[in-house]
């Protein structure tokens, strides 16, 4: 039991099957104990809900409180309504598992109970966990939310800083690939290599489900493209969609840095780097990064239609390999 919560009798109350939400303990503790709710309502509590349950004679259910960080999950207006009828305890059920899952387990009881949570509220908490959910798919962060699986999608492409993933978990628990028509291309080429393999090697080699291996395999047998039409089409759209959103953001013509003095060429004339095998490495690695817009737009360029987001997400991962190793150097200078 958590230092916070160790003061408390806490006493088994089974599974909260509701949501899926990890195994779930009641206990009365302290209002003084609880820490605000990392809340998914944008304009915080109603003060008029808050004064209409205060006023009730019946007992309110246990509010909802994350377990490691004892800060309330669900249960706001209950909380401070207690606190309006000048109760010093209340009746919690604790929630065990991450803040972040926490925060959707959050947003899902306030779309099934309760105070409803309003258009805003139902975006902004979707915005969220797009970011810390990034491999849930539209579906399943829709039906967290109450939002339409559309709205997600259209969410989800406006999130320019959210995580790029291959996969997605719908609702019924399965991982799908996103690009179909890429495990069915892999598919292909193990066939190809060994035609004696069998349907559930080719699957999970390709990372497709069975059935679609067959289909891939029955498709080449009849000398038919492997990939369907819709899929291509798709292909295609996502494609498309990539190229003009890279052609809408302006590439800068050279780095930019914090202070008036670019440090490239300093760091060239450093015998220190330069005569070390290290130090020479570090410097063609620089230069190979530190060019101008023109040739970076070349590279875009050069891009084919249906690698984009390969070559996009690879770029991303170089910036997170420069952004840590930018981070170090600053914590060894500290």
């Amino acid at each position: 039991m958590d230092a916070p919560a160790a003061e408390f009798a806490v006493r088994e109350a089974g599974v909260h099957s509701e949501s899926g939400a990890d195994r779930c303990l009641t206990a009365v503790v302290p209002l003084d104990a609880l820490l605000p709710a990392d809340s998914p309502r944008v304009a915080g509590e109603d003060p008029r809900h808050v004064h209409a349950l205060a006023q009730l004679d019946a007992r309110l259910p246990p509010i909802i409180v994350h377990r490691s960080t004892m800060r309330v999950v669900d249960g706001m207006h209950r909380l401070r309504a207690a606190r309006l009828r000048g109760d010093d305890r209340i009746t919690v059920r604790f929630f065990e598992g991450s803040e972040a899952d926490a925060f959707v387990y959050g947003v899902r009881l306030n779309t099934l109970a309760g105070l409803p949570l309003s258009p805003a509220d139902r975006t902004a908490a979707a915005e969220r966990i797009i970011g810390t959910h990034p491999q849930w798919s539209d579906r399943l962060i829709a039906s967290a939310t109450g939002l339409a699986a559309s709205t997600v999608a259209s969410l989800r492409r406006r999130c320019a800083g959210s995580a790029q993933v291959n996969a997605r978990t719908g609702r019924d628990g399965r991982v799908r690939p996103l690009n179909a028509a890429e495990g069915r291309r892999r598919a292909v080429a193990l066939i190809t290599a060994k035609p004696h393999a069998s349907l559930r090697e080719i699957a999970d080699v390709a990372g497709i489900a069975v059935g679609t291996a067959r289909d891939v395999r029955q498709r080449l047998r009849l000398g038919e493209d492997p990939v369907p039409k819709k899929l291509r089409e798709a292909e295609s759209r996502t494609a498309a969609d990539t190229s003009m959103a890279l052609r809408a953001t302006p590439v800068p013509s050279a780095p930019v840095t914090t202070g008036g003095e670019q440090p490239l060429p300093n760091l060239r004339r450093d015998p220190s780097l330069r005569f070390t095998e290290g130090g020479r490495a570090l410097l063609q690695l620089l230069s190979a990064h530190a060019m101008g817009g023109e040739r970076w737009q070349r590279l875009v360029e050069s891009v084919p239609a249906h690698r984009t987001a390969m070559v996009a997400q690879a770029a991303r991962n170089c910036a997170e390999a420069w952004q840590r190793f930018a981070l170090e150097l600053e914590r060894k200078g500290a």
